[in-house]
């Protein structure tokens, strides 16, 4: 992937936008408060479990106790004679002919990816995987005629360590393929041989970044109805667009006749940024009974079979001079992906490289990736995807290197930065940064906190037993996904494009709809679209209707993930406000006899420029538009207009965190005492669906430091199946955070956007344990990896007092 030229066109591309270019208005940058939030909080809102349909049929999975076994038989017959079931269906039984998706083919690079079917066929590979489909008239009964269903397995070995499901005598998950390993794959540039060879001082860390949870409040569901020849499904789903075409492929359906909706989603973070088993075989089974076919998700399936996150090995190794100043970095990432490959599964890791070289002006990096199967559920894109993974590893080992070389890491920090810059900054593997300030942002930071203070705070306490410690993170990360030139399948490999779509539509009152491609599940896009495009139009954003998540209204989007949904889908709609407020002008300027140039938009009137009593609101504008007797010789009626960006580059919010711990050195526990984050995502189209985004990140990240893992044992059981052994930060555990920000504007887009959806959960990880580690040192501790629970904190601290290293 090279972006080297994308600076300059960036900057040329944004210069050229003025149709798109802000407004004189003040809803842009104002803290409204969500115009989604009364429907969600009153209990109003619809999620898949609120839809019923007539005739409406139940179905439920029974899925493999067993992580890696043969399937000898399948007896059905005691769950086919019970009342009310009205088929149970095995792979035999399906005419679906192609494996569930995978959408990475990389050029040049061999990828195994083995069939993952709806239902297994001869082998399981992991425990939950579905052998058959029950399908019944009642919720319940299906869940106990499932039960029913005996199934006959010849246990297989198991392999859940993905280090040893390398090894030659590994058992092999996929006879397929004569490996577990899945795919080798590296970027890289700069000398690397040279820089270490230049450095005074090599650090080198085995980093576990382990496997977690997407955990979203509201489960999976899915409703499918096949009639009269057209396939409707309604599912919470990130991607209702990118799950449209699938279904036509998978089930032999004109596109044209599938139509997929996303209500209520309930959260994400990535989980539902899938193609699932479940949505295929419920609109398949709708097809073949002829009635809709409904399937809500429990937790324990949550838990077990909807995509997890992570699960990687880093082995990081750093060079430096004595100075602090950073020769070389290579890092290794040896990533488990699970049994199958999902739709973005062995890319995931890979996208820790793009940010590899973090805010510092490393002058060699590589990053090589190895992608290895085992028995467990697959891994996929969660909140952040690869840039957690990323950041963590580098800021962990940066506090690590200032250790080695007896430094403040904040100093190291500086030492390295990349200077302050507004037009692009080209790392050694060809990325460009968009614009960065990373010490401004550090700057900031350390208004709100005083490392100096805390450390006199911890030499008190721990006269007390308690150990008090202070970490930092400095990152940045890429998102805005993504200039289609780059990712597409001559690029990155990603089998589709990067744009997004959006469509302006002013009523004959003056009233405006918006259709957007993206798809929330969370983030308030209705209240900030809202605000960019009433801000266009000269109205109030509570005129704004913004319609999402349904293939049937608007134009085809690619949904919501990675950042990107401000960036680029809140581009398009700015775009798409722009055209409809050009052709707005043109019409006031014919009506009053001016110049379109000297048509501005003030005080919510299109009026001539010096003559303000003279002018037009946007519902006299629409009259006029729709009772066209007066508009330009040859303009077409309506005011309707749409548009499809593809950015010309990624955008790369940044920021600096820091988080002040207490531990406990008799028990292990840590308390949260103080979260600090400043972040940077260029102008705020609203403060506080920021502050709502970094928040939530915060705590995914302080979940997955503290408490928060998906465990298998040595058998490939899921040990943490349900919240009673998956722990869950709540309120309880975590302070009230303190944010702010910095704005450095992005040269990309006319908003002059970042994304900020990801921010707090790539940060906190790598603070929280920085900070860990910091209250750790003087009792001998020196290193830990996560999940930084109480047992192996206490463990670790065993461990330095009898002389051995954690």
């Amino acid at each position: 992937m090279s972006t080297g030229e994308a600076s300059t066109q960036a900057t040329r591309i944004a210069a050229e936008q003025t149709d798109a270019a802000p407004a004189p208005s003040n809803h842009v940058g104002q803290a409204l408060r969500r115009k989604e939030d009364p429907r969600l909080i009153t209990g109003k809102g619809t999620y898949v479990d609120d839809i019923n349909l007539t005739g409406q049929l139940w179905a439920a999975w029974v899925r493999s106790p067993e992580a890696h076994a043969k399937i000898v038989s399948i007896d059905t017959s005691q769950a086919k004679a019970r009342d009310g079931v009205r088929a149970v269906y095995t792979h035999e039984d399906l005419d679906i002919e192609a494996s569930l998706p995978m959408a990475w083919v990389p050029p040049g690079i061999e990828v195994n990816t083995p069939d993952h079917w709806v239902l297994a066929k001869g082998e399981v590979k992991h425990v939950g995987d579905p052998v058959a489909l029950v399908v019944g008239d009642d919720r319940y009964e299906v869940f106990d005629a499932a039960e029913d269903v005996i199934v006959e397995y010849d246990p297989l070995p198991v392999v859940t360590d993905p280090e040893k499901a390398l090894e030659s005598d590994s058992p092999v998950i996929h006879e397929q393929f004569a490996t577990n390993k899945v795919s080798e794959w590296s970027l890289g540039g700069g000398d690397l041989e040279a820089g270490f060879a230049e450095a005074d001082v090599v650090v080198e860390r085995r980093i576990v970044n382990h496997r977690i949870a997407g955990a979203a409040i509201e489960p999976r569901g899915v409703l499918a109805d096949f009639r009269a020849d057209r396939l409707t499904v309604w599912s919470s789903t990130q991607i209702p667009h990118l799950l449209r075409p699938f279904l036509s492929m998978l089930l032999g359906i004109s596109e044209d006749r599938v139509r997929v909706i996303a209500p209520e989603v309930g959260g994400g973070f990535g989980s539902k940024l899938q193609v699932y088993a479940e949505e295929v075989g419920c609109a398949w089974a709708s097809r073949k009974l002829g009635r809709p076919v409904k399937w809500i998700e429990t937790r324990s399936e949550g838990m077990m079979v909807t995509h997890h996150g992570r699960d990687q090995i880093d082995t990081v190794r750093v060079g430096a001079k004595r100075d602090g100043t950073i020769t070389a970095w290579h890092s290794k990432i040896l990533a488990d992906i699970g049994a199958y490959q999902m739709f973005f599964t062995p890319m995931i890791p890979e996208l820790s490289a793009f940010v590899m070289c973090g805010v510092y002006k490393t002058p060699a990096v590589q990053t090589d990736v190895v992608n290895v199967m085992t028995n467990k559920f697959p891994t996929d894109a969660i909140r952040g995807a690869g840039r957690p993974e990323a950041t963590h590893m580098i800021e962990v080992t940066m506090d690590q290197l200032a250790q080695e070389l007896d430094m403040d890491p904040l100093e190291l920090r500086r030492k390295n930065f990349i200077p302050p810059f507004s037009e692009g900054h080209e790392t050694p593997i060809g990325v460009v940064y968009d614009s960065g300030n990373y010490e401004l942002a550090l700057n900031k930071l350390l208004e709100h906190i005083d490392p100096a203070k805390v450390r006199q705070e911890a030499a008190e306490l721990r006269e007390r037993g308690i150990y008090r410690g202070i970490g930092f993170c400095t990152y940045t990360e890429i998102c805005g996904n993504a200039p289609s030139r780059i990712v597409g399948p001559s690029g990155f490999g990603v089998q589709g494009g990067g744009w997004e779509s959006a469509a302006v539509r002013v009523h004959a009152s003056g009233a405006v709809t918006l259709y957007t491609g993206t798809s929330p599940h969370g983030q308030g896009h209705e209240t900030g679209f809202a605000q960019i495009v009433a801000d266009r139009l000269g109205i109030d954003p509570a005129q704004v209707d913004v319609i999402h998540g349904d293939t049937q209204a608007g134009p085809w989007g690619l949904d919501t993930y990675g950042s990107r949904t401000l960036a680029v889908g809140g581009e398009a709609a700015a775009r798409a406000a722009g055209k409809v407020a050009a052709k707005a002008r043109e019409i006031v300027a014919h009506q009053l006899e001016a110049d379109p140039a000297d048509i501005e938009l003030r005080e919510g009137r299109f009026s001539v420029r010096g003559s303000p009593d003279k002018g037009m609101t946007l519902s006299e504008v629409a009259g006029a538009a729709y009772a066209p007797e007066n508009i330009p010789e040859g303009m077409e009626p309506g005011l309707d207009e749409q548009s499809f960006y593809d950015p010309e580059n990624f955008v790369f919010p940044f920021g600096a965190h820091a988080c002040v711990v207490d531990v406990d050195a008799e028990t292990g526990k840590i308390d949260v005492v103080r979260y600090v984050a400043v972040d940077d995502c260029g102008p705020a189209i609203n403060p506080m669906l920021i502050d709502g985004q970094v928040h939530g990140g915060i705590v995914h990240g302080v979940g997955q430091a503290l408490y928060e893992r998906i465990h298998y044992d040595q058998d490939g059981q899921l040990v943490t199946g349900s919240f009673v052994d998956y722990a869950l930060p709540t309120a309880a555990e975590m302070p009230s955070f303190e944010t702010d920000r910095t704005e450095t504007p992005s040269p990309v887009n006319s908003l002059r956007v970042k994304g900020v959806g990801e921010a707090g959960t790539i940060a906190a990880s790598p603070t929280v344990t920085n900070a860990v580690i910091d209250a750790l040192r003087p009792l001998g501790v020196t290193f830990i990896n996560m999940p930084l629970s109480p047992m192996r904190v206490w463990e670790a601290i065993q461990e330095a007092k009898g002389g051995v290293a954690a």
